[in-house]
């Protein structure tokens, strides 16, 4: 049986869609190339139902770091400085902060890190442009130097180069959960609220040990 399904043209930054709407919203790998990652949180959270929930997955800061520093060398060595040639990620702390800012709560993230190896960094940098993983920075340098690209290339073998001969290209991917509030939903107490103090945590081992004891 199939599941009838829409297909929508939309901005994650103007979602075409109103307040309270979905259950869940899925995005896979596709936020990095968000221009206002704080607003398409909050379209993400202004769309969900109450006890909504959004899941996610997004490339993180450490995504490419291999091939970021060799083209940073070289260029510096070649050109006497450095353009990012690498679209920019996120780093994990502020994206905590930011699902947190939009509204979410019961936050969940984790990360993971995937390596691929490749030939060497040519090879690399063409599987990059098939999948349309071009650095999308509007303010990039257009064009390397010949010269500057084959040192970058030496420079990533001598620095990362696995015992196969190959090189490593890796991708680190942020998995994120986010709830939107609903009463049903459980809750910290209130503050000043506990019965127990932390100091008497440590007796509980000892209660523990006699309640055996007695039986």
């Amino acid at each position: 049986m199939e599941i009838p399904t829409v297909s929508v043209l939309a901005d994650e930054e103007f979602l075409p869609f109103r307040e309270n709407t979905f259950d869940l919203v899925v995005s896979s790998l596709s936020l990095h190339w968000v221009n206002d990652l704080p607003r398409a949180l909050q379209q993400i959270h202004y769309v969900l139902k109450p006890d909504g929930v959004f899941i996610g997955a997004m490339f993180g800061g450490d995504t490419l770091y291999e091939l970021r520093c060799s083209l940073q060398l070289a260029e510096t060595e070649r050109e006497g400085g450095f353009s990012p040639h690498i679209s920019p990620f996120t780093a994990v702390n502020d994206l905590g902060h930011l699902l947190g800012r939009a509204g979410f709560n019961t936050l969940t993230v984790d990360t993971d890190e995937i390596q691929v190896n490749y030939p060497g960094m040519f090879e690399l940098m063409e599987d990059l442009q098939g999948m349309g993983e071009s650095n999308c920075a509007w303010n990039r340098k257009a064009l390397l130097h010949r010269d500057t690209m084959l040192a970058a290339a030496a420079v990533y073998g001598e620095m990362y180069r696995n015992e196969d001969g190959s090189i490593p290209a890796t991708y680190q991917i942020y998995y994120m959960i986010g709830w939107k509030y609903h009463d049903s939903q459980a809750r910290p107490a209130e503050r000043g609220s506990a019965t127990v103090s932390f100091g008497e945590l440590g007796k509980i081992n000892n209660l523990m040990s006699q309640g055996k004891k007695s039986q």
